[in-house]
């Protein structure tokens, strides 16, 4: 192979790779493509596509991966000796058709949430946990074939994704884990318009060896071509083996009858095959770098690169010690493609895009604007730092996903270039329950078995169970939770029961059980930490102690636990204040210094020369955070200053505002039944939160609900005896002006973070 050649390679123009940004032929801003004309093959009439083309007369289609052969012709017979496909659908060749008909634009149109269940539903009984649904188990139910079609919920997620789908824009979706941001952004890949999708290719660039040249050729031809180039090295190889050992054996044969000095003709025998060997690497070196193959895709490319580092990413170019004597590995050989060039023509997505380092976002902030990204070595000691190839097409949609704190340390220009080519949409954590949903809700349960392949169906009672659930987790009355990943958690567990014990069905009692086993590790250091208090007798909940408050909080999502507060007032040595201990974090600093407000302008002593001191009794590490414990904190220290005993079956959660309205807060259901595991007979909260309560039955008869809206209610149930309890209550309603006037009550909506 002559190296002065090897440029010949490269297309003669842009043709072949597209557009010199990478791009698509069409970009009318509507996402479509235009299929290039690949041109109808007569008698003797040549087709050309990407820089290659087809001669119809030929007897035999062929490559030759030699374009310096002269030979065959040159560079120039070598590309018409390269076939283009043109068989269209079914021709094997990994491409996808473009739509051309209105059919695959309602498939598109119809996305998950607009899919029925295809069973028979009873209008009467719509307002029944299945909603309707007359099936006996989900495997009634048939799955949607497609992933768009399994989306539940998100609806105003699932409309920008259908959007930018068809525009081809960028998306970046916020919400909680386990809400579907992954699933949407799969599917995205099967949304997008049919693209020719391309295989790139790296060669040696005899110029310069440090910048490899990259080739862009149709989906399947890059097999085709390095297949070619090492079936001729091989015939090369062979033919050089063959007159390698011919010159042996001659020189062999004249050093031992001619010359008579063997020796001599085993050392000259020896030079020559290390020459014959070493010019052989030359030929093998040439061999063309397949980095991106697309040969067996059918739809838009899926890459996730979540986590990825810079060189998974970006790509790379592979360290290689050996840089003398002619053993180095050679530079385009060493090319590694990033996650950006396999997305070409379809999705790239990254979840916790604020974790990237800086260097990378603004590398991807390029890509996006250029549609094409030059692959160098990301470490600057090695070998690799040295090599940077031409550009390499990146057309692709980035989905970027992350939690709410993702906008905090994302790239401000990242942020502005998906905002500007795309759109932003924050994912819900609940949804209206209604007939529609919980009937989804049962296909959910249809999925996730049929996704798994190993658990037995659900009947009728088991989805009730589950849905029952949904609402538990959503913390909202009339709402169902779409943090579907944790839900599917609790469905495999319990599949898992009903398998060990080989059942035929999945059951409610096994659902039950799996609730049990499938606790999170927060609820399991509540439930010992619960169990611990008892054996040590720290748990008090009988009669009435000056001080003493049992709080509630919640630990994790889904943890409820009994936290008491104490109080205690002493003499000053200086001027008074309030001191809080417990590792209390911003917010709940901030209660206590609203409590404390309170308490200066109900207290009738001086305490100026007084020290109030708050203790949150075994906070733990994690110390106290949200301001749920405001009415708690108020009610100890009051009970302290007046020397009035508090009732210990009672416990409490609410925050409270510094005129004494009880404000509402998260986590209720979890605080309550900690309540009842505890072996409290009552628990105060706000009225506010009623709405929320939805406690599992068997705590229903173990504890009574109070709701307040104020805090001379929260006293009036509280506190010990009558007529000093009937005097400090009617004084704070005095001094407060909110007589219990529950019209003034502030009805703020709960807290979004368990507190």
């Amino acid at each position: 192979m002559n190296d002065d050649t090897n440029t010949d390679e490269r297309p003669p123009d842009d043709e072949e790779r597209g557009s010199s940004d990478g791009r698509t032929a069409s970009d009318d801003g509507e996402g479509s493509e235009i299929p290039r004309e690949a041109g109808k093959a007569g008698d003797g009439e040549e087709q050309r596509s990407s820089g290659n083309r087809t001669q119809s007369g030929d007897s035999e289609d062929r490559v030759d991966p030699d374009p310096s052969r002269n030979e065959s012709g040159g560079a120039d017979d070598w590309e018409d000796d390269v076939p283009v496909p043109t068989d269209g659908p079914g021709s094997g060749n990994g491409q996808a058709d473009a739509p051309t008909d209105e059919s695959d634009e309602r498939s598109i149109d119809d996305l998950g949430s607009d899919v029925e269940i295809d069973a028979e539903i009873d209008e009467d009984a719509e307002e029944g946990l299945l909603g309707g649904l007359q099936i006996d188990s989900t495997a009634e139910i048939k799955v949607p074939d497609r992933l768009v079609d399994q989306v539940i919920g998100q609806e105003h997620a699932r409309d920008v994704v259908m959007k930018a789908a068809k525009q081809r824009r960028h998306v970046m979706m916020i919400g909680s884990p386990g809400t579907g941001k992954s699933m949407l952004a799969k599917a995205m890949s099967e949304l997008l318009p049919k693209e020719e999708l391309q295989d790139v290719l790296v060669y040696h660039n005899p110029d310069d060896g440090n910048e490899p040249k990259v080739r862009t050729v149709p989906s399947g031809k890059g097999d085709q071509i390095v297949e070619a180039h090492k079936e001729e090295a091989r015939k090369r190889n062979q033919m050089r083996s063959f007159l390698m050992w011919i010159i042996i054996a001659i020189v062999l044969g004249y050093s031992l009858i001619i010359a008579g000095n063997i020796l001599l003709g085993i050392l000259a025998a020896g030079i020559i095959y290390l020459a014959f060997r070493y010019g052989s690497r030359g030929s093998d070196a040439m061999i063309p770098n397949l980095i991106v193959n697309t040969a067996d895709q059918q739809t838009a490319p899926f890459e996730d690169a979540t986590g990825a580092h810079a060189g998974a990413l970006l790509g790379d170019v592979r360290h290689d010690p050996f840089q003398s004597g002619g053993m180095e590995t050679p530079s385009h050989d060493r090319v590694e493609p990033g996650a950006i060039h396999k997305a070409n023509k379809g999705v790239l997505f990254i979840d916790e895009i604020n974790t990237l380092d800086v260097r990378s976002q603004q590398h991807l902030m390029t890509a996006i604007q250029e549609g094409e990204f030059g692959i160098t070595g990301q470490s600057e000691r090695s070998s690799g730092a040295m090599v940077q190839t031409e550009p390499v097409p990146c057309d692709f949609v980035m989905i970027a996903a992350g939690n709410l704190d993702a906008m905090e340390n994302m790239h401000p220009a990242l942020r502005s270039r998906i905002k500007g080519y795309g759109y932003e949409v924050y994912m819900d954590d609940t949804i209206e329950d209604t007939p529609e949903m919980r009937r989804k809700y049962a296909r959910f349960i249809a999925q996730e078995v049929e996704k798994d392949g190993r658990l037995p169906h659900f009947t009728d009672d088991a989805i009730g169970e589950v849905i029952l659930e949904a609402r538990r987790r959503a913390g909202r009355k009339g709402h169902l939770t779409l943090k579907l990943r944790n839900l599917g958690g609790l469905v495999r567990v319990a599949g898992d029961i009903a398998r060990a014990e080989d059942a035929e069905y999945t059951t409610r009692e096994h659902i039950l059980q799996a609730k049990g086993r499938s606790r999170s590790i927060e609820q399991q250091l509540a439930d010992d930490y619960i169990q611990r208090r008892k054996d040590y007798e720290l748990q008090v909940s009988d009669g009435y102690v000056t001080g003493r408050v049992n709080g509630l909080a919640v630990m994790g999502e889904d943890s409820g636990i009994v936290l008491p507060v104490m109080a205690e007032v002493t003499p000053s040595q200086g001027p008074g204040e309030v001191i809080a201990t417990g590792q209390l974090k911003e917010m709940a600093q901030e209660a206590v210094s609203n409590v404390s407000a309170i308490i200066k302008k109900f207290s009738d002593e001086d305490i100026t020369q007084k020290d109030i001191h708050i203790q949150f009794v075994q906070a733990g590490e994690g110390g106290v955070d949200g301001d749920s414990a405001s009415i708690t904190v108020a009610t100890a220290v009051i009970s302290a200053l007046e020397g009035v005993g508090v009732d210990q079956s009672l416990a409490m959660t609410g925050s409270l505002s510094v005129r004494g309205d009880v404000l509402p807060v998260g986590g209720v259901t979890h605080k309550i039944e900690a309540a009842a595991k505890t072996g409290c007979d009552r628990v105060i909260i706000p009225e506010a939160n009623m709405q929320d309560v939805m406690i599992e039955d068997e705590y229903e008869e173990m504890i009574e609900i109070i709701p307040v809206s104020h805090i001379s209610e929260v006293l009036d149930v509280a506190l010990e005896g009558e007529p000093e309890k009937d005097s400090l209550v009617d004084r704070l309603k005095t001094i407060t002006g909110s007589a219990l006037d529950k019209q003034s009550v502030s009805q703020g909506p709960s807290s979004p973070s368990p507190q």
